[in-house]
């Protein structure tokens, strides 16, 4: 995973929200900004930014009752964002559990 970073914020930004269409009632727990490895070319110019992983801490502590969950959680937060990294969708993520 060159060129990715690994980011903690507190909440997603409201341009982050409007540019992935995400309803602003539904926690968002992390997010891949980037273009996926799939769609990368060796022919594209290198990226201005590294692609990021952000993951939320706000909204997951706030859905979670002890450490354990919270950390939980944050696994599964951290593979799915890889995951979309590595050019599997939605569909594929829910049929392995991550959805």
């Amino acid at each position: 995973m060159e060129n990715v970073l690994l980011t903690v914020r507190k909440r997603p930004t409201r341009e982050m929200l409007e540019e992935m269409r995400h309803p602003r009632d539904e926690p968002l727990l992390g997010l891949y900004w980037g273009v996926s490895l799939p769609e990368q070319s060796f022919f594209s110019p290198p990226p201005l930014h590294p692609d990021t992983i952000y993951v939320f801490q706000e909204p997951l502590e706030e859905m979670c009752e002890s450490i354990e969950e919270l950390e939980r959680e944050i696994e599964i937060t951290v593979v799915h964002e890889v995951a979309h990294f590595l050019g599997i969708d939605e569909g594929r993520l829910e049929e392995l559990g991550y959805g």
